[in-house]
């Protein structure tokens, strides 16, 4: 062999051997400062809609009574963190899917350890609302039972993700 082509040679493991080191440095970093949580703005709140219309009271006979309307359940309209880093944090619920987890690019980040990096899904089925465990490494638990598939939700009902537990509310 001539001595440019060992020359090369010995240079290019030496490059492959620093983005080697400098690639396990960014893991090691990685995993000892986490993800970074990015910072968002609050969306504008979405136009009220208008109030239904308000019917007159039927007519009674006198005596008799009528059997009160059965009211439909309360449709959950936020979701709220409950316990954890972001305690207090309120999402209002609209037609689009919630991904909860540490990812910039899931709707609700938390900054935690025992969560993947998009853990969860929250999403709107059928009228109500349903939680999916996206592959975390943790898992998600629902009344501390952990989600094996698709759940429906209810209102005031806690959902565990790592430190971090959230509900529905009216």
């Amino acid at each position: 062999m001539s001595e440019l082509t060992l020359t090369v040679l010995q240079l290019g493991l030496l490059v492959l051997l620093w983005l080697f080191v400098l690639g396990v440095v960014g893991v090691l970093r990685g995993d000892l400062y986490g993800t970074r949580v990015a910072v968002r703005s609050p969306r504008s709140a979405p136009a009220k809609k208008a109030a239904p219309p308000v019917r007159p009271p039927a007519r009674q006979t006198p005596g008799a009574r009528q059997p009160p309307e059965p009211r439909p359940p309360a449709l959950p309209r936020q979701l709220v963190v409950t316990e954890g880093s972001l305690q207090g944090t309120t999402i209002t619920l609209g037609t689009s899917a919630i991904t909860v987890g540490r990812a910039a690019d899931c709707t609700l980040v938390i900054d935690d350890e025992f969560a993947s990096g998009r853990h969860a899904r929250i999403s709107r089925q059928d009228g109500q609302w349903v939680l999916e465990d996206l592959g975390s490494t943790n898992g998600t638990y629902v009344r501390k039972e952990q989600v094996q598939g698709p759940v429906a939700l209810q209102v005031r009902v806690p959902v565990r993700i790592g430190r971090t537990v959230l509900e529905l509310r009216a």
